[in-house]
């Protein structure tokens, strides 16, 4: 057993000395970031293929059960949980047919809401190769002060709230790398659990496990950053939207699912343009256009099939 722990540590660490070579050049500011990667800058798996992409449209209407739900935004017709189904539904078609040898499973197909660890849950169950989390922004709701009156000479204010519509475009978020730890649970429960060389619960003082365990989130954290990128580029190169960049944060759906994990803000729910746009056939379809085309560069730079130009 041992020696087969020991192989397969020497094939990561090979990995690991490409992925160095490859991102060296690079620097992540994660508070805010839209750098681009070349079509070389991917994390490539001898042997491996993508096959299973996992499409979580995101929030819902009614929900049952215990767990985290979010009825999500809405603008001044529309809701995002409408939103991301009908997008869901079209990625779904669009990626099984353009993409030769890969299926989609989508985390909810009704208005029901799921919870977020059941989100993760099915992509896990389903062994995901990829996992892209759908949904729309939103901006609070802004606060001014105003005169309402006096009492003896002194104004009396009041605040009053005033929707905030100025956001606009995309914006792409990882998950934060403070979330690590429970990552790192996602992939025992889901990966080593499957493979009898490794127990479900590695020993910490192991070094032949915690390398592998730590090669494992290093990878995924790449591809999910490289992932990114590739999206964030069609948005703004290919398709001339606004974005907000690429984010890390806390978010449960994408930390606890045990591969890449990205989660694409589509647009602004509450800016009329993007409300309008986000509803739209034409811009519904240009989105999931633009997020095959970074799946498929995706696909075959992972599977080593990337060309120099």
């Amino acid at each position: 057993m041992k020696n087969k722990i020991l192989k397969r540590l020497i094939c990561s660490l090979s990995v690991l000395v490409l992925c160095f070579f490859l991102f060296s050049s690079k620097s992540f500011a994660f508070k805010s970031f839209t750098s681009k990667s070349s079509k070389k800058d991917s994390l490539i798996n001898s042997g491996f293929k993508l096959k299973t992409v996992i499409v979580d449209p995101g929030h819902g209407n009614k929900h049952t059960g215990e767990g985290h739900f979010s009825p999500g935004a809405s603008g001044s017709y529309s809701y995002e949980r409408n939103v991301t189904l009908a997008v869901a539904f079209k990625l779904q078609k669009a990626i099984e047919k353009d993409l030769d040898g890969v299926k989609v499973v989508l985390t909810r197909t009704t208005d029901d809401d799921v919870n977020w660890q059941k989100r993760a849950d099915i992509a896990n169950e389903n062994k995901g190769d990829l996992f892209i989390s759908l949904h729309c922004n939103a901006l609070p709701d802004r606060y001014e002060r105003e005169v309402v009156g006096h009492h003896h000479g002194k104004p009396i204010y009041h605040s009053v709230a005033l929707p905030d519509r100025s956001g606009k475009g995309v914006l792409i978020l990882v998950y934060g790398s403070w979330r690590t730890k429970e990552e790192e649970k996602a992939i025992k429960e889901n990966l080593v659990e499957d493979d009898p060389e490794m127990n479900a619960d590695p020993d910490p003082t192991d070094p032949a496990a915690m390398i592998l365990m730590n090669e494992y989130k290093r990878r995924y954290r790449k591809q999910s950053i490289h992932f990114a990128e590739l999206v964030n580029s069609e948005f703004t190169d290919h398709d001339g939207r606004h974005s907000d960049g690429i984010r890390e944060q806390g978010i449960l759906v994408l930390c606890h699912s045990a591969m890449p994990a990205v989660l694409i803000e589509m647009g602004y729910i509450n800016n009329p343009d993007d409300e309008a746009y986000l509803n739209s056939d034409s811009g519904q379809d240009e989105i999931v256009a633009s997020i095959v085309r970074a799946i498929g560069d995706y696909k075959r730079q992972v599977e080593g099939l990337a060309s120099d130009n």
